[in-house]
Order: C-alpha cells, then structure tokens, then sequence
C-alpha cells in the first residue's frame, strides 16, 4: 500500500488539529473527507464561527462534514460512500461505535499526553498545573472507554518551569502533527505493534483529566504557593486563574492572572489573599506563609496588562483577594 491508495477521514475541530491536517494534506496523502463541528454563535453580534479545521478544509477543497448528531443516517450513509481504509481523530468529540469500526484499518486519535496518563478532556492544562516536568503525546486506537484503546506510539518533551499551558500546547501540536506522519506510515508498512495500556498502569488508577470549569480556575489563596502558581501556568493564557478583588469590604470584581513568581519572603508576614503593593510590584499571601507576586493580570473591563500598568490606574487602600 502506498500514501496515494490509503483513504484517510480526518475528524477534528480546532487549531491543535489543524497542523496535522496540514502535514497529511501537504504530505501528498489521500484525504477523502474531513468532520468537523458544526458552526456556532460566537461573540456579541453571535455571527457564525466556522472551526479551524473547517477554514482549513475549505482552502484545500476538502470533502467536508459537519453533522449535528454522528449517528444521523445521512452522515453515517454520507461517511461510508467515502470508503475509508483509516479515521484519524484529533480534538474531536465521542465517537459512536458505529463511525470508529468503519474503517478496515480501524480508528487512531491523537491525544496530548502521555497515556494513560491524563485520560481525558483537558490533558494539557492538568501536566502544568500538577507540576509536571514531562509530557508528550499518544496515539491510540480507539475502543469503547474514552482514552483506554492500545497506545500505538509516544513522543515526549520537557515541561520547562518558565512553560506555561499555551507554550505546552505549541509545543505539543507540533510534535503531534510529527507523530500522527509516522503512525499513518507505519500503518502502511505494517509494521504496528499497539501496547496495551493496562500494560502500562503498573495497577494503579490512571491519572484523570477532567474539562475545565469556571470553579476550577478559581483561585484558593490558603493553598500553597507553588500550587497556586501551577494553577495559574496550567490556565494561562485560557481560560486563565481568577480572584475576587476586594479594598476592604467593597467587591471591585474578579481579576484574572496570567503570570505569577514565587517569592520567598515579604517586607511584612502577609495572611492568605492579603495584597501587599510595594512601588510597581503586587504581592499575595499564600497558605505556606509564601508570597507570590503578580506579574500580569486583567481587571474588569480591561485588557490583560504587566501589573506595573495596572497600579498606575488603582487607587487600593486596603486590598486582597478572596
């Protein structure tokens, strides 16, 4: 089998997605159709936003789906007629088991971690705030439990301490466009052995990797610093970390934070949440008696700025953070 008899589907939505799309399209394999989400309401004037991969897709004069429901009739009579030999799944939704079995040579997805660590929705953002020093990707094919299928190949990279999630997430599209090339030709070669990942779990419970919500980005101030500023890493620059701002007793709002630092020691002992402003420099008390400093962060109503501009145009008397 060559690169030219292999009918590839490609299903996946937003950016991450896209560059490998692009390696396969630019690769000179045979893409037979793409899926993707269907359009959505986005922004104030709630004009159709097209993903990604769509706009990506439509430049190359792809075949291109958007189904609402995978297991519509149409879709599923539409996906056959295109007589894939491989599906290949990046940042997609569930597959039904219908649409993952079509294909002779079966489905593979890539995921943005090292399985089977960090089974689930948000891989990237749990690495970098639990502090991990590694990462990489995976690609698996798929089978009934989400993220569970045999692992076919792994690449990985650092976790540098300066990282934060959209670093990692760069980072990591690149080298899994890189990966998704070499297990499509090895698929061709076939010369695959897949592990399965209960090989790899040595009996203890996969580390979980569960969706992003507005809770989780909340700020607890009597965790340690080093935690929070994890946190803080593993959301930047989205959805990013947040607090409620105070100046004694009144609510100025939620401000979220894109870049903190640890530092040892303050002028003065600060409680969890305390603010401490010392010239062009904001300091938070932490819960291990740690401060940390914020370097950038966005105000209501404001874009996200270096703190130094953001204390030129505050008047805090007695700030903190709950």
């Amino acid at each position: 089998m060559t690169k030219n008899d292999l009918r590839i589907v490609f299903l996946g939505t937003p950016d991450f997605a896209v560059e490998s799309l692009r390696r396969i399209v630019d690769g000179g394999y045979n893409v037979v159709g793409v899926v993707t989400m269907p359009d959505k309401p986005a922004g104030r004037g709630h004009k159709l936003y097209q993903s990604p991969v769509k706009e990506f897709a439509l430049a190359q004069g792809l075949h291109l789906m958007q189904p609402v429901r995978l297991k519509d009739p149409e879709f599923i009579e539409e996906l056959r007629s295109l007589e894939a030999d491989l599906f290949i799944v990046i940042a997609f939704r569930m597959l039904p088991e219908v649409v993952w079995t079509m294909p002779r040579l079966g489905t593979f997805n890539l995921h943005a971690s090292l399985l089977p660590r960090y089974r689930g929705a948000a891989p990237i953002n749990w690495a970098v705030i639990n502090g991990d020093t590694e990462t990489g990707v995976t690609t698996f094919f798929l089978k009934h439990e989400i993220d569970t299928g045999d692992i076919i190949a792994q690449e990985r990279i650092e976790i540098l301490p300066t990282d934060d999630v959209g670093h990692v997430h760069d980072k990591l599209m690149m080298l899994g466009a890189d990966l998704t090339i070499k297990t499509i030709d090895d698929i061709i070669a076939g010369t695959l052995s897949p592990i399965p990942q209960d090989r790899l779990t040595g009996g203890t419970e996969p580390t979980p990797a569960p969706k992003i919500f507005k809770e989780t980005c909340r700020i607890d101030w009597g965790a340690t610093a080093v935690t929070i500023h994890n946190l803080v890493r593993g959301l930047s620059p989205y959805p990013a970390a947040w607090s409620t701002l105070y100046d004694g007793e009144t609510e100025l709002g939620a401000v979220k934070i894109f870049e903190t630092k640890v530092t040892d020691t303050t002028d003065q002992a600060l409680r969890p949440g305390q603010i401490l402003i010392s010239g062009t420099t904001l300091s938070v008390g932490t819960g291990d008696g740690k401060a940390l400093e914020i370097l950038s962060l966005q105000a209501p109503g404001k874009r996200r700025m270096p703190v130094a501009d953001f204390l030129r145009g505050s008047r805090l008397s007695a700030p903190c953070f709950r």
